[in-house]
């Protein structure tokens, strides 16, 4: 059976309480898998919300897959603030975690904490993400401190992809893999509380997942995280084109859509659309004294109109 027909599950409990750091410490220890996705607006958090999501994630994807972006290193804290506002609105039960986009917390500790804050304050995420080890480690530190959770984000990190030689599998050698888990040690240490692993070989996943405490969120990188994450509009299959290895489509949504918006084009043009049940009436009396109205002489002559110019 293909994964669009595949049947889908009961939805979960509509009082379900809110997920709370403590839960996802809890559900990693009692080996429940955690479900992340990525959300950039009311209606995708509202689809998070009601199909049961842990975690919502206002990533930085959204630069690719909503604003149209080459690249997640084009998207302002600005734009991100304004997709998380949004996202809030949403949601009720998941985690909500904002992705702090390149350039608000890599130049000094003070800018970091700054932006994470206005991020928390200004969409009501609960905590922040930051991508990659090496400086991002000592503004992981910076903002935990502050008081704002963090989530850090290792293995292939977009806003540096130029960096690891673009958008391939990382720790696919000794070294490199000995790196990202010494990265992912340090990013624990300082006090993350989830840490994403991005396109990473599995057996590589599996053994750096077993000298971490917190959880693991892996994307591409396996089954021995303690969760798993995928962006809205690729497992949707909203956007289009050649998609990474890791992705799973569970639906067609973009070909149902194109589809739905040429068949109203289509009745447009050949005067199927609107019918009957599409339009409002009115009393037949009202439509009458309208009617007596617009037959006045005076609605086709100049004076209908005469109007003096403001000073």
């Amino acid at each position: 059976m293909s994964s669009g027909a595949r049947s889908h599950t009961a939805p979960p409990p509509a009082d379900r309480p809110p997920v709370s750091l403590p839960r996802l410490a809890e559900m990693k220890a009692k080996g429940e898998p955690i479900a992340m996705i990525t959300a950039y607006d009311y209606p995708s958090a509202k689809v998070a919300e009601e199909a049961g999501a842990d975690v919502v994630l206002v990533g930085d994807s959204a630069a690719n897959v909503v604003l149209g972006y080459s690249g997640t290193e084009a998207v302002t804290l600005e734009e991100m603030i304004v997709l998380g506002k949004a996202v809030r609105r949403g949601l009720r039960t998941p985690l909500m975690v904002g992705d702090m986009p390149m350039g608000s917390y890599e130049s000094s500790n003070e800018l970091a904490i700054q932006n994470a804050q206005r991020l928390v304050k200004e969409t009501g995420c609960q905590t922040v993400k930051l991508e990659a080890g090496g400086i991002s480690v000592e503004r992981a530190r910076a903002i935990v401190r502050s008081g704002i959770p963090v989530m850090g984000h290792v293995g292939l990190t977009p806003q540096t992809a130029t960096a690891l030689g673009g958008y391939k599998a990382q720790g696919k050698t000794a070294q490199s893999a000995i790196q990202l888990c010494e990265d992912a040690l340090a990013l624990q240490a300082v006090g993350c509380f989830a840490i994403v692993f991005e396109a990473v070989p599995a057996a590589i996943s599996e053994a750096i997942v077993e000298k971490l405490e917190v959880p693991v969120i892996g994307i591409g990188a396996g089954p021995a995280p303690a969760g798993q994450v995928l962006v809205f509009h690729d497992l949707l299959g909203i956007t289009t084109g050649r998609m990474a290895k890791f992705v799973k489509r569970y639906a067609n949504v973009h070909d149902e859509m194109v589809g739905g918006v040429r068949t109203y084009i289509e009745e447009v043009r050949t005067h199927h659309f609107p019918e009957p049940d599409h339009v409002y009436g009115v009393e037949p009396a009202e439509l009458a004294e309208f009617r007596r109205y617009l037959d006045q002489e005076s609605l086709t002559s100049a004076k209908a109109w005469d109007w003096e110019p403001l000073p």
